[in-house]
């Protein structure tokens, strides 16, 4: 039988953990403060610790150091509603087994105490990682963010290299600044390029520097960006563009720790710590001959995955707060509920960037006022999942994302529908198309998308006014949408 102890100053949290735990056959105390929980480490020495981090008076965390001498080889596992990469990075400093955010799932919180129990025999006491800094762009309260978060603060302190994936727009230049800032290399350069953005024909000039002149005495050396970072970190964004023969040159410095720069043979050794990012598949660029795969697992030692914003729309409110800090100087906007609840109802498939570039546009229009939905930026027409039947000859206004019509149509907008249905049918009935019972099903699928599709691009991805245009309730919209 193992001994746990649970400080929680929730009442309902405490219990229902307590009766989780004590049902799997371990001892179990539970404590509303630190103050009562050293007491109760006085006389039970507990096997495992789940923390809470904010509680009355003094914080979960703070008290750690006290809980170590009390109970030096007890596994702490940090629970927190308010979870980010500031809270992720004092509980690795503090040598925390493992990070649950809550609402969390019970038998999620079994299994980490189970593998804290059967792990227990390996566990020392955490030597504290000093200097840590948490000094970070990166938002985000969701369990995706978290697991990014946690990723962060373990592999900080190391210095494997680490690659980032994921969509574009997703943060990855901004995890690797965090990785950075919370490394023992914070004080060193941290050298960042984009490789998809340089010529392929200077990419390894510009990575392991040129030497001119070397054989006629007039020399000329510029450095490269992997010795601009000695001693530091280098982010290579978008690595699955670097041409074949220079991933072999790569590889060569990451494991050898040296470079040879274009227009010698002589060699000189660099300490720098490689972070890369790609928003592409690179199984299939190995699969296609396209990427190195002994490259790959150099550079893949630590993967982290940028989680996409439709994955975590519950952070929308905390981003969008973000990019609402005013300026020193500026007015602060406001935010209607109108306003974020269209931001859930759109598609995002520039991710976090994107939403951070329409709040800045519906912030200007706002002009420091309350932001509504039509100061939202109109929906591109490219960007949209499914095609639209509008012609490109129609443009939208920026402003009320209503069409313009270019110029009067010949017919009627009723006569151009019925004719076109006409059409659609002899199309089917000429082709045998048309299964027996189901033509009326298909026409008003076609005809329901087609309209559903339509309203929304005129109102700017708003799917709440698009509703009230249609005469749905949002939750009818969704759910024909979905099918």
């Amino acid at each position: 039988m193992s001994r746990i102890l649970i400080l929680d100053d929730e009442a309902a949290i405490g219990w229902s953990l307590r009766e989780l735990l004590s049902d799997d056959g371990h001892a179990v105390m539970v404590a509303a403060s630190v103050e009562e929980a050293l007491e109760i480490c006085a006389h039970f020495t507990p096997d495992v610790i789940l923390l809470d981090v904010r509680l009355p008076g003094r914080d979960g965390l703070s008290a750690l150091p006290e809980f170590r001498t009390l109970a030096p080889a007890a596994a702490v596992i940090v629970m927190t509603a308010f979870g980010d990469l500031d809270t992720a990075v004092r509980t690795v400093k503090a040598g925390a087994f493992d990070y649950l955010v809550k609402p969390f799932d019970l038998e999620r919180v079994a299994a980490v105490v189970a593998r804290a129990l059967s792990d227990r025999a390996q566990i020392a006491p955490a030597a504290l990682v000093s200097g840590l800094s948490s000094d970070s762009q990166l938002v985000g309260q969701t369990l995706p963010m978290q697991t990014v978060f946690k990723q962060i603060a373990l592999v900080a302190p190391s210095d494997l290299p680490v690659l980032i994936t994921g969509e574009t727009g997703t943060g990855k230049e901004l995890a690797a600044r965090a990785i950075h800032a919370n490394s023992p290399r914070r004080d060193r350069p941290l050298i960042t390029t984009s490789v998809a953005s340089l010529a392929a024909s200077v990419i390894e000039s510009e990575l392991f520097g040129h030497v001119r002149g070397a054989f006629t005495g007039a020399v000329t050396d510029r450095k490269g960006l992997l010795e601009l970072a000695d001693g530091g970190t280098i982010f290579l964004d978008e690595v699955g563009e670097i041409p074949a023969q220079v991933q072999v040159k790569l590889l060569r410095a990451i494991e050898h720790r040296e470079i040879t720069p274009v227009g010698t043979a002589v060699s000189r050794s660099v300490d720098v710590r490689v972070i890369a990012a790609t928003n592409r598949d690179l199984g299939d660029a190995i699969a296609r001959g396209l990427f190195r795969e002994d490259l790959y697992h150099r550079l893949c030692v630590f993967p982290i995955e940028m989680p996409r914003l439709a994955t975590r729309l519950e952070d929308l409110a905390v981003l969008v707060a973000h990019f609402l800090q005013p300026a020193k100087g500026a007015e602060a906007s406001v935010l209607s509920a109108e306003f974020l609840e269209c931001l859930r109802d759109r598609h995002w498939p520039g991710n976090v960037r994107e939403l951070k570039h329409a709040v800045e546009y519906a912030r200007l229009l706002a002009r420091g006022g309350t932001l509504r939905p039509e100061h939202l930026p109109p929906v591109s027409r490219h960007l949209l999942s499914t095609p639209l039947s509008t012609p490109r000859s129609t443009p939208v206004d920026p402003i009320n994302s209503m069409a313009v019509p270019a110029s009067a149509p010949q017919t009627t907008a009723d006569e151009q529908v019925a004719a076109a249905i006409g059409a659609w049918v002899a199309s089917l009935w000429k082709a045998g198309d048309g299964a027996p019972g189901t033509l009326h099903e298909q026409l008003m699928d076609l005809v329901e998308r087609t309209l559903a599709e339509e309203v929304i691009q005129r109102t700017a991805g708003n799917r709440t006014a698009a509703a009230k245009v249609l005469g749905l309730d949002r939750a009818t919209l969704r759910g024909k949408l979905k099918r």
